[in-house]
């Protein structure tokens, strides 16, 4: 006698779906975005500039792969990095900060900021094994870090898990400061 399968739920909603609500929902409230990216190596502006019209909300980004550029591009806190390295979910907000602070354009300030870092591998750093990853989003009324998320997986796996989970993040935000927020 055969035994009922067990099927995994999964869902179907695609990066660009995401990245769609997203550039809308950015859009309808007047609102920009700022992108600051380690581990995911500019996976997340790839993924915003996807969408038609992109341009009217993204303004740019960082790739800041490099540690110092952390800290003089974006104003990441050297002694943080010290004490904590770069994995780690005060880097990954102090990211997001800098990310809106370097995409300010004409006195217009970015309202939205995103950062990544993390390990994608091929060995552990800082301590943190292989799949560590920390998400910072700041908005003008505040900056949150989410993680550490555990991503599995070869590198890539990693860094899409990684735009993945910073975008549902962003659209999450989005959706709960729908109106608390405007340019």
């Amino acid at each position: 006698m055969a035994s009922n399968p067990v099927y995994t739920q999964r869902n179907t909603e695609t990066l660009l779906d995401i990245a769609t609500d997203v550039i809308q929902m950015l859009n309808q409230a007047g609102q920009t975005l700022g992108v600051a990216e380690s581990l995911t190596a500019g996976g997340v502006m790839a993924a915003l500039t996807s969408v038609p019209g992109s341009s009217a909300v993204f303004r740019g980004g960082i790739v800041s792969y490099a540690t110092p550029l952390k800290q003089q591009l974006l104003g990441v806190d050297p002694v943080l990095i010290a004490t904590m390295g770069v994995i780690d979910p005060n880097v990954a907000t102090q990211m997001a900060e800098g990310a809106r602070k370097v995409t300010t354009c004409e006195n217009s300030p970015t309202t939205w900021g995103i950062g990544t870092t993390g390990v994608a591998g091929p060995a552990s750093q800082d301590g943190k094994p292989v799949g560590t990853v920390y998400i910072g989003i700041s908005s003008p009324t505040g900056s949150r870090a989410w993680g550490p998320f555990n991503f599995p997986g070869p590198r890539e796996r990693i860094r899409e898990a990684t735009v993945l989970e910073a975008l549902s993040r962003l659209r999450e935000e989005l959706i709960v400061n729908r109106d608390g927020l405007r340019k």
